[in-house]
């Protein structure tokens, strides 16, 4: 990989470290609200997990920790790990002024999470929304989150849907190319949660993932896909009423005991 996009991690990791105290104060996460106990997860989330008390969760690309630790509410012994080290920080401090002790949270890039874990191994492995378009080979993270589930443990992924994200604003026309694989350079200001907030690290590089490519990976790495689920709201730049076009997805793999 060469040019702008050959050192995605470090432009990414750049571009993360600089939105993790416009994120925190703005409005698109809410943390007062978190604090006294608004919920992150989605309905269908809880739904399709079911019941996580006692069990060990790890939350990969876990931002500022807000889903990590509303399963830790519900509770799951948690373990957060992301490649931003404000972003880890905040997850930090947000865990102890609600008071959840158990929460652990790691600075390190997904990848190296076999090695950053000292190999340890989760009942639940946790991927949210927002993820998978930040990394390049989606065949090397899903042999890295299959590693991390514990025999008779499973994954759960969800994730915006790839038809929603080649769409135009208007959640029904298509605007990109869906098949495209090659890294997407983008350079402008602002963040998703604030599109008018000063920055200056600008420049982020994302991939598309169909979604026969994540189930395809995670098939290869040994995991046993026991649903794949499509839902119609959810995605943050699209309508919220609705367009006839899925917006997120969601999966459940297992690993045999």
């Amino acid at each position: 990989m060469t040019g702008a996009a050959g050192d995605w991690r470090a432009a990414n990791r750049a571009s993360w470290d600089e939105r993790v105290p416009i994120h925190l104060a703005g409005p698109f996460y809410d943390l007062p609200g978190f604090v006294a106990g608004r919920d992150t997860l989605r309905d269908f989330e809880d739904a399709e997990v079911g019941d996580v008390s006692g069990k060990t969760l790890l939350h990969l690309q876990c931002h500022i920790g807000l889903d990590t630790l509303s399963w830790a509410r519900r509770g799951a012994v948690v373990t957060g790990l992301d490649f931003s080290a404000p972003a880890v920080n905040a997850a930090r401090d947000l865990a102890a002024r609600i008071g959840v002790r158990t929460a652990r949270f790691v600075i390190a890039d997904v990848y190296d999470a076999v090695h950053a874990l000292d190999a340890r191994t989760f009942d639940i492995v946790y991927t949210g929304i927002g993820a998978l378009c930040w990394l390049p080979d989606i065949t090397r993270w899903a042999r890295t989150a299959a590693a991390l589930v514990a025999p008779g443990g499973f994954l759960y992924l969800a994730e915006h849907h790839p038809v929603a994200d080649v769409l135009a604003d208007d959640g029904r026309t298509f605007e990109h190319d869906y098949f495209q694989r090659g890294p997407i350079v983008v350079d402008e200001p602002g963040t998703y949660a604030d599109r008018d907030a000063p920055t200056t690290e600008t420049l982020t590089i994302e991939w598309q993932h169909g979604i026969g490519e994540v189930v395809s990976a995670l098939a290869s790495a040994g995991l046993r896909l026991e649903f794949l689920h499509e839902h119609d709201r959810g995605h943050f730049r699209l309508p919220a009423e609705g367009t006839g076009v899925p917006q997120l997805y969601s999966l459940f793999a297992s690993k045999g005991a």
